[in-house]
């Protein structure tokens, strides 16, 4: 049996995405796993040791989005049963798709118990072992006994750089693994400057599955009649979707948007010919598959737009220089699998340019093979 510590329940599209094809692959492989529920139960002293955690840069910037979130729906009751709606689809599909539950452990100490009845657990990718996580001592697989086999599959800190103060307790979790591979080169590159340790840089789990299999496991249906462009935008960046505005006056095409997904942008209540809230990861992947193009600043937006060989153009969420940029993860794929060209520089209408998709999946059943090849030495028993 084999533990899989991964965050399926977040109501995040790639998220839950990349979670399902998770737990799919190892299907696929023929391995009895469940996926290990912790409910968290803190005594005064460890919740006083936690209050330096509030002050990490990148946990500040995702509570200063969640916060944004929550004032948009005191502001706009509207929006907040629009997305009430959308929470419920997420529930639905999270409900339907994710059956093999462990029962919970409550608390660290029985966490801790509870793992060892495991042959092995993996843990990986959606920035698990983000700075701002590490105190929690659970995706890391601290809790997991040193008997017992520890894999990490793609996984990401999310981050350019580990803050100075975190690199020494980075570095013990890390060689407390014996199969680690990371989702980005910079992340292969930091466990080498923590660690000494090489290791391979892998494809995400959404690529674990092919266009067939994720057709099988979700069925196609048409949303929209018309042609359209897909404009997915986790940021707020207002000048990007004054870019896709350009584009469906270009090409004549409507835009389906959605909006407010990791906090509120007021602007974007005009923005979207179609803007539909009861949309699951199923839906979700269903727009996608009938884009003409597709616009976002989106990690997993990007590879599904790649899985399903649309026209796509990424825009950069995070400035390079920022502390807190999260960009890595898109200059790997792009550099890994040769899409460089459809990051944008100024010019939308450049989306029109053909991909030579035979090169990228030249590129891409190489990767394949590697990440195939990681996870069979990972998961033997």
């Amino acid at each position: 049996m084999v533990g899989v510590c991964i965050k399926y329940f977040h109501e995040n599209y790639g998220g839950m995405l990349q979670a399902f094809a998770t737990t799919k692959m190892l299907e696929n492989r023929g391995i009895d796993y469940e996926l290990i529920r912790y409910e968290k139960k803190y005594s005064i002293p460890q919740k006083i040791k936690f209050i330096p955690r509030l002050f990490n840069s990148v946990l500040l910037k995702d509570k200063k989005e969640a916060f944004n979130k929550k004032m948009g729906m005191k502001k706009h009751p509207e929006f907040a049963k629009n997305d009430a709606i959308r929470m419920e689809a997420f529930h639905k599909f999270r409900d339907e798709k994710f059956t093999k539950l462990a029962e919970p452990s409550v608390g660290y100490a029985n966490l801790c118990k509870d793992a060892r009845k495991y042959d092995a657990v993996i843990t990986g990718s959606d920035q698990l072992w983000s700075p701002a996580g590490l105190p929690t001592n659970f995706y890391n697989l601290m809790f997991v006994p040193d008997d017992i086999k520890k894999i990490s599959y793609a996984s990401s800190f999310g981050v350019g750089q580990i803050p100075w103060y975190q690199k020494k307790r980075t570095a013990q979790f890390i060689n407390r693994i014996e199969y680690v591979s990371m989702r980005e080169n910079r992340g292969s590159e930091i466990v080498k400057e923590l660690t000494g340790r090489d290791v391979p840089t892998v494809l995400d789990p959404v690529f674990s599955l092919s266009k067939e299999q994720w057709d099988e496991y979700i069925p196609v249906e048409k949303i929209y009649d018309e042609p359209y462009i897909f404009a997915y935008f986790l940021g707020e960046n207002l000048a990007y979707r004054e870019e896709v505005k350009k584009l469906a006056r270009e090409t004549g095409l409507k835009i389906v948007a959605l909006r407010h997904l990791d906090q509120y942008v007021e602007t974007d209540e005009d923005f979207g010919d179609y803007a539909p809230y009861d949309v699951a990861p199923d839906k979700f992947l269903n727009i996608i598959r009938g884009a003409e193009y597709v616009c976002t600043d989106s990690f997993h937006g990007t590879c599904f737009s790649i899985i399903y060989r649309k026209k796509f153009m990424i825009f950069n969420r995070y400035s390079d220089a920022s502390k807190v940029s999260k960009n890595s993860r898109i200059d790997s794929l792009c550099a890994n699998l040769g899409v460089t060209d459809r990051r944008f520089g100024g010019d939308v209408m450049s989306i029109k340019n053909d991909i030579d998709y035979v090169d990228v999946y030249k590129r891409f059943d190489k990767e394949m093979e590697l990440t195939n090849s990681y996870l069979d030495k990972a998961l033997s028993f």
